[in-house]
């Protein structure tokens, strides 16, 4: 099975700049968006959201060109669930739920914090809103693969200028120690159980000459319940051609695929 995730830091940007071109190259079984910016009848308007022989499924938030996250399947879920329960949370569209069987993937946008206390004050309470969440998941016994835009480099590694951005949303200390308790617990980091010693940046600013220089940062994942962890098989960050501000992440998993039942009409959700 492969899944794929991508911030694409607005659908119609990052389709004019071809990646369903890219992505209908992948077979992927899965594919999150986060940032998707774009509402019903904008995305109707637009046309070329469509991805063959997949199912999509759209989480927007109220407020116009804001937020909003994404899945593409090739198999119809059994079970939809939007949003974690927490009206704030859940207004802004950051988290998209599938369901098949015992197994949940879920497409997560975390608030930054970077515009200023306002919304580092919020990121806070998400993560508290959301370590209850993900509490809750442990104790089910399901398999789970979250995937998105966390907003949170966890360690030195995981940023090419860590000494100057300790005091920088997205490198904060309790962010990363967010991210240390997450991952002492049932949750594992995709990447770093493949990769523990590798470099790579998934995001890097539209400022100066970052992409070119390559000073970026790692803040989207696929974390996944230890029940799943023997089942990896590869992990890898794509830079090659660039999209949008974040670079798409895949991972494969020695797990069935997920193809379609049988044929049927493939459309939006």
């Amino acid at each position: 099975m492969r899944i794929i995730t991508l911030n694409c830091n607005g659908i119609r940007s990052s389709a004019s700049k071809g990646v369903f071109d890219w992505l209908g190259e992948q077979d992927a079984d899965i594919i999150c968006l986060q940032e998707t910016r774009a509402h019903e009848d904008q995305r109707t308007k637009h046309g070329g959201f469509g991805m063959e022989g997949m199912d999509a499924y759209f989480e927007d938030a109220q407020r116009p060109g804001y937020s909003g996250v994404a899945l593409y399947t090739r198999r119809r879920p059994d079970r939809l669930v939007r949003g974690i329960g927490v009206k704030a949370f859940d207004n802004e569209g950051r988290w998209l739920e599938a369901q098949w069987g015992d197994l949940s993937v879920v497409s997560l946008y975390l608030p930054s914090g970077s515009s200023g206390d306002v919304r580092q004050g919020f990121k806070y309470e998400t993560l508290q809103w959301l370590q209850e969440r993900l509490d809750q998941m442990h104790a089910d016994g399901r398999r789970y693969v979250i995937c998105g835009d966390i907003n949170i480099a966890h360690r030195a590694i995981d940023l090419k200028n860590w000494r100057s951005n300790q005091k920088n949303s997205g490198f904060l200390p309790d962010e990363r120690a967010w991210m240390d308790r997450l991952l002492e617990s049932d949750w594992c980091d995709s990447f770093r159980l493949l990769h523990p010693q590798l470099a790579l940046y998934s995001w890097w600013s539209n400022r100066g000459r970052a992409w070119d220089n390559n000073v970026g940062w790692r803040i989207d994942y696929q974390l996944i319940s230890s029940n799943l962890r023997e089942t990896l098989t590869a992990a890898s960050i794509y830079r090659q051609q660039r999209f949008s501000d974040h670079a798409p992440y895949t991972v494969d998993f020695e797990l069935p695929r997920l193809r379609r039942r049988k044929a049927g009409v493939v459309g939006f959700r």
